[in-house]
């Protein structure tokens, strides 16, 4: 069973940075894509940006230029670069794995809320 532990949210302003990080317990270059989705209150969860074990990159329109994903394979972690922030952003954001075969991953979530 894979494990995906979230890391790096919390209160920021308008404007600033978070860097969030997903840690698996398995290498992470054997999934097809790694990726991270958020959840706003009354909203559905939505892809915010993946990263595939072979190709590019991935991000919402909303994202672009923001957003940052990359991976260290050594520390089986993806991180997620938030820069400009926006009080949209605000959301719990989840971790995914999607492995070649069988069902995907999720970690439990991480709370990003950008407010002044």
């Amino acid at each position: 069973q894979v494990q995906l532990v979230e890391s790096g949210g919390g209160l920021v302003q308008p404007g600033g940075s978070l860097r969030l990080s997903c840690a698996a317990s398995s290498n992470i270059f054997s999934f097809n894509t790694m990726g991270w989705y958020r959840q706003a209150p009354g909203k559905q969860r939505e892809l915010v940006a993946h990263i595939p074990s072979v190709g590019i990159t991935e991000y919402a329109e909303s994202v672009k230029g923001r957003f940052t994903i990359s991976r260290d394979i050594g520390k089986n972690t993806v991180y997620l670069q938030m820069n400009s922030l926006k009080p949209e952003d605000t959301a719990v954001y989840y971790c995914n794995a999607l492995p070649p075969v069988g069902m995907e991953y999720w970690g439990k979530g991480t709370l990003v809320t950008v407010s002044s």
